[in-house]
């Protein structure tokens, strides 16, 4: 059975790259172009994760965030975002990961897979843990880590 991946972002062109490289992944894509739309999308049938942008119409990413995260606390959450310095918000309310556009393509869809192939148990896990840090997800020749933290 394929995982299913919300992807709420309202660029088109974000939208048909990624829907592209997803299902070649054989990863079933659900579109959501504003916060309100991916929260209803969400309610309807969970996703097994959700990529979501911070910049949307009617509600933004973080309230779609803490929409969705109300609904199911340990959905696998990866935010992506053209704006800078939003890790330390991420962190803050434990979303999994952070990639700042241009998106690279190999890490994200490497960081989905970890993400979509872990058990529940071991997600509520690994969230609990006090020591849990959001993933920052970036090419390492881009300057900065691509591991726990900026």
């Amino acid at each position: 059975m394929k995982k299913r991946i919300l992807l709420a972002d309202d660029d088109t062109g974000i939208q048909e790259m990624l829907v592209r490289v997803l299902e070649s992944e054989e990863y079933e894509v659900v579109l959501a172009g504003t916060g309100r739309e991916a929260v209803a999308k969400f309610e309807a049938k969970p996703p097994d994760l959700v990529l979501v942008d911070l910049m949307m119409p009617d509600l933004d990413g973080w309230e779609a965030i803490d929409l969705i995260t109300a609904r199911r606390p340990f959905v696998p959450l990866i935010v992506i975002t053209g704006q800078a310095n939003q890790y330390d918000q991420a962190a803050e309310i434990t979303v999994d990961a952070l990639m700042e556009k241009p998106l690279d393509l190999p890490l994200l869809l490497a960081a989905i897979a970890d993400l979509v192939g872990e058990p529940e148990i071991e997600r509520e896990n690994r969230l609990s843990n006090p020591n849990f840090k959001t993933r920052f997800l970036k090419h390492p020749t881009a300057g900065r880590s691509n591991g726990a933290g900026p």
